[in-house]
C-alpha cells in the first residue's frame, strides 16, 4: 500500500501539532506535494544542501528537518545563498521538506525530555508551560440526547484534564426557541415557541482540536442550530511547554555533574558560569538556545540550568543560585534526529527512514 506525504504530515502532527509552534517560526510542509508518494525519509537536523544531495543518494523523496530551512520570507530564488540554494535543489529534484522545530520543542517528552532522558533526569515536569493552549467548548443539547452528544466529544478529544479522561460539567434548565417558516425543527413545530428540557455541557480540549471536536457536537447533536460558545482558558497543559526540570537520582557536586554532561553529550568542554559548592540534583534543560528561561529555571528551585548560546553578560544571572552550564546549540539538540526516527518508525514500516550522516554543526572549535 503506497504512502502518501499526507499520511506522514498527519502521523507527525499527532505527536507534535503545529498548533503548539512559536507564532515566529515556520513549521510544516515547506516544499513538495502532499499528494506524492513516500519512497523514502532522510531525517535530519537542518536542511543544507549536502542533505538534500544525501536525499537523492539514498533515494529518499522526503526531508524531515528539525530546523526550518525557510525561516523568514524569501524574495528570490537565484542560489546565492546557502538557503537558496538548498530549496531550489529540493525543488528541482521533487523532495519535499518537512520542518517540526518548536512545535516538537513545546513537547514534554520532546527535545528537552530527550535531554533529559539521556542525562537520567527523573520526575521531570514542563518549565515553562505555553499559555492558551487549552479550550472550553459550552453547548446544550436535549435531555435525551445528552449521553449521545458527550460520547461523540470524548471520542474526539475532548474531556481531557491531566490524567483524567471523559471530563465534564452538566447542568439542566429550559431552552426555548420559536422556529420561523425556513426552519427545519427536529424537536418542535414551525411558528410555535418550543420549551425543551436541555442539558448545559462543558468540556476542555487541547487547542489543536478545535475543528475535531466542533465536527463531533455538530454531527452527533439533534438540532438544525447548535448553539454553543467556545472560549480560550488561562489553564496551562502540564505537557505543553518549553524546558523541563527534575531530579537525579542523587545529588553531585559540580564537578561531577560537569563530567556526566561531558560523559553523555560527547563533548571537549562546556562554557559555564561559576561553581558556588551547591550540590546538583534538580537540573533544568532545554535544548537550543535557552538564556530566556534561565529565571524560570531558578524560579523552579533548579540548582543547575542546561541548554545554550548564552552571551557574555547573560551569565551574570546565575547570581550564585544556579550553575548554567552551556554544552552548545547542535550539541543539545543532537538526540532530536533519533527521537524523530523513533516515532516514525513506530507508525510506517514500509518504506526506509534515514538518519542524515551530514554533519550539519557550524560551530567548530579548535584544540
Amino acid at each position: 500500500m503506497n504512502i502518501h506525504i499526507s499520511d506522514l504530515i498527519r502521523h507527525l502532527e499527532s505527536q507534535a501539532p503545529l498548533h503548539y509552534a512559536e507564532s515566529f517560526d515556520n513549521v510544516g510542509l515547506l516544499t513538495g506535494n502532499p499528494n506524492w508518494v513516500v519512497t523514502g525519509i532522510l531525517v535530519t537536523l537542518d536542511t543544507l544542501e549536502e542533505v538534500v544531495d544525501e536525499a537523492i543518494a539514498k533515494k529518499c523523496n522526503v526531508i524531515v528537518s528539525f530546523h526550518p530551512i525557510i525561516f523568514s520570507g524569501l524574495k528570490s530564488l537565484t542560489g546565492k545563498t546557502y538557503v537558496e540554494r538548498a530549496v531550489i535543489k529540493a525543488i528541482q529534484n521533487n523532495i519535499a521538506i518537512y520542518a517540526l522545530h518548536t512545535a516538537l520543542d513545546n513537547q514534554k517528552w520532546g527535545v528537552s525530555g530527550k535531554m533529559g532522558n539521556v542525562l537520567g533526569i527523573e520526575n521531570h515536569s514542563v518549565l515553562i508551560p505555553q499559555k492558551q493552549t487549552i479550550k472550553k467548548l459550552t453547548t446544550y443539547v436535549p435531555q435525551a440526547y445528552a449521553e449521545q452528544v458527550r460520547k461523540a466529544l470524548f471520542k474526539a478529544g475532548a474531556g481531557y484534564i491531566g490524567n483524567y479522561s471523559e471530563c465534564s460539567f452538566n447542568s439542566s434548565g429550559i431552552g426555548t426557541y420559536l422556529p420561523n417558516e425556513f426552519a427545519n425543527p427536529s424537536i418542535g413545530e414551525i411558528g410555535k415557541l418550543q420549551e425543551e428540557s436541555e442539558t448545559q455541557i462543558g468540556v476542555y480540549f487541547e487547542k489543536h482540536l478545535e475543528s475535531k471536536v466542533l465536527k463531533a457536537l455538530f454531527e452527533s447533536h439533534p438540532y438544525e442550530e447548535v448553539a454553543y460558545e467556545v472560549i480560550t482558558l488561562d489553564n496551562t497543559h502540564q505537557n505543553i511547554g518549553m524546558g523541563i526540570v527534575g531530579t537525579l537520582a542523587s545529588a553531585v557536586s559540580e564537578s561531577v555533574f560537569m563530567q556526566l554532561l561531558m560523559q553523555k553529550f560527547g563533548l571537549n568542554n562546556i562554557r559555564h558560569s561559576k561553581f558556588i559548592n551547591k550540590p546538583i540534583q534538580k537540573v533544568a534543560v532545554l535544548g537550543g538556545s535557552g538564556s530566556f528561561a534561565l529565571k524560570s529555571a531558578i524560579a523552579a528551585g533548579a540548582d543547575a540550568y542546561v541548554s545554550a548560546d548564552f552571551k557574555y553578560h547573560e551569565f551574570y544571572g546565575a547570581e550564585n543560585q544556579i550553575l548554567i552550564a552551556d554544552i552548545g546549540h547542535f550539541e543539545s539538540e543532537q538526540f532530536t534526529k533519533i527521537l524523530i526516527l523513533e516515532f516514525i518508525q513506530k507508525k510506517f514500516t514500509t518504506f526506509a527512514v534515514r538518519i542524515s550522516e551530514t554533519n550539519t554543526n557550524p560551530v567548530f572549535n579548535y584544540h
